[in-house]
């Protein structure tokens, strides 16, 4: 079976500098707010350039505080995407404010803009974009909303850490970038871990006592918080893959040109990247019908894939009851969109077998379709 993200290999490339990295936490002991924890985040800070990266416990963390760094109450709005992971909107309910879903853009799944002005409204009190699948979204549309509404906007980078959008870093796009380090992200570390940005420094400040229970010093609590540290031994573990980060960018922006070329050939439907921006590609999405059987065929051809995501959550039982009755682009892609395999190290010969195989999968066995394999071949 081909491994649909293969960390094994990046591991055994990165290991001296992984392994020495948690050798040096495990030598001095301070597995919570150790050295390393401040070493990533000014490292972080430069790579995005934002002012301020705080390091907080997962990606979903990230986006709890940046909320409550905000101060949203509840009753308030918080204008999103229903086409992501359920995070997006739990960190919203959990603090009693309400998630509003705004439709996507059908061809690169993110949250279209133009839908966006439509979305607020006087109890609106910040827009939370996703950048999915490794795209930064159209930020500058949505921030003129935001700016003519005197909104803040949080970018989920959960899955864009590293892509750029007109030359600036996912992170520091908005007035808070949030992203994830669960392993199977771009950068990911051995566990759960997460990222703030921001270049407002009341913000870094409020985020970085919120995640220590909202302690300005010890044992003296300014503001209700939560235990939102990201572990030291975590840290150590990023230091050590961001040896290789931007030759792993570089690998998955050709790997995703390859994929395109190959699946434009075959005359696949396929997330669209735009060409203002970059993708990171944590995941590489096609559009598929029936996929069910497509992704039974592949799996019997050695060739995993994965759906993100099956249903989008206005149709989930948690947010049913706030949400729009039909968004039709949500609906849409949540029955067509299917990832395939998508790391560094995929090689081309694999890349190839990869989308023989679909293709075999997604057509009926005609003379024609037999012919492709030659074709894709010519594509590369």
């Amino acid at each position: 079976m081909i491994p649909f993200i293969d960390l094994k290999a990046q591991y055994s490339a990165l290991k001296p500098d992984i392994d020495l990295r948690i050798q040096a936490v495990l030598d001095h002991g301070q597995y919570i707010m150790g050295p390393e924890v401040a070493e990533l985040e000014a490292r972080l800070a430069a790579f995005s350039g934002a002012k301020h990266c705080v390091t907080v416990a997962s990606g979903t963390e990230a986006l709890l505080i940046a909320l409550m760094a905000l101060d949203i109450k509840p009753g308030d709005e918080i204008v999103t995407s229903p086409f992501t992971f359920a995070a997006t909107a739990e960190v919203i309910a959990l603090l009693g404010a309400k998630p509003v879903f705004v439709d996507i853009e059908p061809d690169t799944c993110n949250l279209d803009a133009r839908a966006l002005a439509r979305a607020v409204g006087p109890r609106t009190r910040a827009i939370m974009p996703v950048s999915l699948y490794g795209q930064p979204c159209d930020m500058d549309a949505i921030n003129a909303i935001a700016d003519a509404h005197r909104l803040p906007v949080i970018e989920d980078a959960a899955q864009s850490f590293g892509a750029q959008y007109k030359g600036r870093r996912s992170c520091n796009l908005s007035t808070i970038g949030c992203t994830s380090f669960f392993p199977s992200k771009p950068l990911g570390c051995y566990g759960d871990g997460g990222a703030l940005f921001t270049n407002d420094d009341a913000i870094a400040q409020a985020a970085r006592e919120i995640r220590v229970h909202g302690q300005s010093k010890r044992y003296v609590h300014t503001r209700v918080g939560v235990g939102g540290r990201m572990d030291t031994l975590q840290c150590a573990v990023v230091l050590g893959k961001l040896q290789r980060f931007e030759w792993e960018l570089e690998q998955r922006a050709a790997i995703g040109a390859r994929y395109d070329a190959l699946i434009d050939a075959a005359g696949i439907d396929r997330v669209k990247v735009r060409p203002d921006r970059s993708s990171v590609f944590a995941q590489y999405t096609v559009f598929v019908d029936d996929r069910a059987r497509v992704q039974g065929e592949l799996q019997a051809a050695g060739v995993p894939t994965a759906v993100h995501y099956p249903m989008p959550l206005h149709l989930q039982p948690a947010y049913r009851e706030t949400s729009p009755p039909a968004l039709p682009a949500s609906e849409s892609a949540a029955t067509r969109v299917m990832s395939l395999p998508m790391h560094p190290d995929l090689d081309h010969a694999l890349q190839r077998r990869i989308v023989q195989a679909l293709v075999a999968s997604v057509r009926p066995r005609t003379p024609e379709s037999d012919a492709r394999p030659a074709e894709l071949d010519a594509a590369r």
